[in-house]
């Protein structure tokens, strides 16, 4: 991986882990993330209109921004689930553990990539850190018994999660060859939050996202903006970086989550995020080298 797409997957973790952080505040996140990506559509819509007007998107274009709209309205679905009914320490390191190791198998079978064996040794460590982090003290139970934690529904909704993430970063791939990455962004932004609003409005209700909106509205605007860069940064790398490499570097973010958590949380910095941690950069520096 180059040094240019290394520089923008490390600033897209950034923002990715500060927007998270915006999203543990919030009252319901759930609501808040269709309010994020209402506010991507309202504050951006200068710029996707800009870009709609100024670039032509190829026919087969089109399928790709209705397909990825469809796969991250099942993500926000799934993701919020999984938080409804499972804790963060196993909804996450699930959801984002299933791409790194996916995505890589995906991107040789599928698009005929090919994963060096430098970087598929920095693949396992970041995998292997992300699981570290979030898992640190109770690896001895989930080896007693594997199968356990699939009984928990918050664990099922966090694989279907993780899967979602390993097929739209394959589609997407293909996708920004046929539309430009930032109007491919702002495209499936829009068409998510039209798709979630009857649903969210059914569920939750129109008092309750107004409630929302009302407790935060430049947290919200804050966190749709830097969803906006941090996946946007993303789109653009994949145009001339393989998929294989800048999934699994994308968890770099992990470790900026975890300086949030400790810093601005006061959440504890034990040892297993440490060495976790250590593992995600030593990971991504791997990768960042490996031809």
């Amino acid at each position: 991986m180059n040094g240019l797409a290394l520089a923008m997957v490390v600033l897209s973790a950034v923002a990715h882990a500060t927007w998270n952080y915006l999203l543990k505040g919030a009252l319901r996140p759930e609501v808040f993330t269709w309010w994020l990506l209402a506010a991507i559509s309202v504050l951006l819509l200068p710029l996707g209109a800009v870009l709609a007007w100024q670039t032509s998107v190829e026919s087969p274009g089109w399928w790709y921004v209705l397909g990825t709209v469809g796969l991250h309205a099942l993500y926000f679905l799934f993701l919020g689930r999984g938080y409804t009914h499972g804790d963060l320490s196993l909804v996450y390191p699930v959801a984002r553990g299933m791409g790194p190791m996916a995505v890589p198998v995906m991107g040789v079978v599928l698009l005929g990539e090919t994963v060096s064996a430098l970087a598929a040794g920095g693949i396992t460590a970041v995998v292997v850190g992300i699981y570290t982090v979030y898992w640190w003290g109770s690896i001895r139970a989930i080896l007693s018994d594997p199968l356990r934690f699939l009984k928990d529904p918050g664990a099922r909704y966090a694989l279907l999660t993780g899967a979602v993430i390993a097929v739209y970063s394959v589609w997407d791939k293909v996708g920004v060859r046929y539309v430009d990455p930032l109007l491919y962004m702002y495209l499936m932004s829009l068409g998510t939050a039209l798709t979630l609003t009857p649903y969210m409005a059914r569920v939750h209700g129109l008092d309750k996202l107004a409630g929302e909106f009302r407790a935060g509205p430049l947290r919200i605007a804050a966190a749709g903006l830097l969803t906006f860069l941090a996946y946007g940064l993303v789109l653009s790398a994949l145009e001339f970086s393989r998929v294989s490499y800048i999934s699994p570097a994308r968890e770099v973010g992990i470790v900026f989550a975890v300086v949030l958590g400790a810093t601005m949380l006061k959440e504890p910095l034990a040892w297993g995020r440490l060495l976790g941690s250590g593992s995600i950069v030593a990971g991504v520096i791997l990768i960042a080298v490996a031809p």
